[in-house]
């Protein structure tokens, strides 16, 4: 009688629950992308280069890092030679008068020990020996004073070596902190390589054009290298210049030139050309001279970029300035509305 029954159902539970959730959120998620059963999770060129402008900055970040680490380790080096000079000279000068107070000392020595009461007494030449005795007290008190000025030497060479070992604590630290910021910024240089790396062929060649087509726009209002606009004199003028000429050279990680740049190499480099010595980096070259606004700006000013200050050019006029943008990017003329703008500063 129960054979016209339908077959009773067995529920679902456990792992067979799961996996036919599974199948069904699977199937869905195909269904939704085009009836593929997988996701292509290739960047798109417009993520791509906003990331790789990304990493691109913080590559140039963590050089301007390695700047300062390099100045600060230079300094530190320059100061630990000093240190080290003078401790070797104030050595030598130690030695030479411990072994003159030394021999004096023996001198006596040999010499016995003899009262004054009776060398008076047996001197066949009383006043001979008072004027002997009045020298020899003078150099007494000659050797008291040396013996004062061996302890004062002692104290000032303890002091050197221990400045020289806080100084070499210090260059120490810096060299660390060089290796540090290279490494960062060549793994940033790397990830963003890495991700022009995943694009296709074709997108490749059109992201590569793109940004060459925004290059040469750049630069479509250079003037011809070497010259300064005619309104500029003096230091401003010759800073400008010195940029001009740099234009189309390379970007240059760490460079002053002349044959490469960084961004505050190549401001450093132009100022340094006008007879003004500018700090290394961009975050000592922003408090080198004067603020200035940005409605202020004029020729041989320079610019600077971003929050963390990390990038700089020289203003030339007309909204524009020359700078070293990153690396693969040659020295070239820029818009200053181009980036986010940080402040300004005239250096004189």
């Amino acid at each position: 009688m129960a054979s016209h029954r339908k077959p009773k159902q067995r529920s679902l539970t456990g792992g067979t629950a799961w996996t036919a959730a599974a199948v069904a959120l699977a199937g869905a998620a195909a269904t939704a992308m085009g009836g593929t059963g997988h996701a292509d999770t290739r960047p798109t060129p417009a993520q791509v280069q906003a990331k790789v402008d990304r990493y691109q900055r913080e590559a140039e970040e963590a050089n301007e890092k390695y700047n300062g680490a390099k100045e600060k380790a230079d300094e530190a080096r320059q100061s630990l030679d000093e240190l080290r000079d003078e401790a070797a000279r104030r050595t030598a000068r130690l030695n030479a008068a411990r072994n003159a107070l030394g021999a004096f000392a023996a001198a006596q020595y040999r010499s016995g020990t003899v009262s004054s009461t009776l060398r008076l007494a047996l001197s066949s030449s009383p006043e001979q020996y008072l004027r002997r005795a009045s020298l020899a007290e003078r150099a007494g008190s000659r050797r008291a004073a040396a013996v004062a000025s061996i302890a004062r030497q002692t104290r000032q060479l303890r002091r050197l070596r221990g400045e020289a070992r806080h100084t070499l604590d210090q260059l120490r630290a810096c060299q660390g902190a060089l290796a540090r910021h290279k490494r960062d910024s060549r793994e940033k240089l790397a990830a963003a390589e890495a991700l022009l790396d995943r694009l296709t062929d074709e997108q490749r060649r059109r992201y590569e054009a793109e940004r060459a087509a925004k290059a040469a726009g750049e630069a479509g209002r250079d003037t011809p290298s070497g010259a300064a606009a005619p309104s500029m004199s003096g230091r401003a003028a010759r800073a400008v210049s010195y940029a001009y000429g740099a234009l189309g050279k390379p970007y240059v990680w760490g460079a002053t030139g002349p044959y490469g740049y960084d961004c505050s190499g190549l401001t450093q480099a132009a100022w340094r050309a006008a007879g003004v010595a500018l700090p290394r980096t961009t975050y000592t070259q922003i408090n080198a001279g004067r603020r200035v606004s940005r409605a202020e700006l004029a020729p041989g000013d320079l610019v600077f970029f971003y929050s963390g200050v990390s990038h700089v050019g020289l203003y030339i006029g007309d909204g524009r300035m020359i700078h070293a943008p990153r690396p693969g990017a040659p020295v070239r003329v820029a818009p200053i509305d181009q980036m986010p703008f940080a402040g300004a500063t005239r250096p004189a």
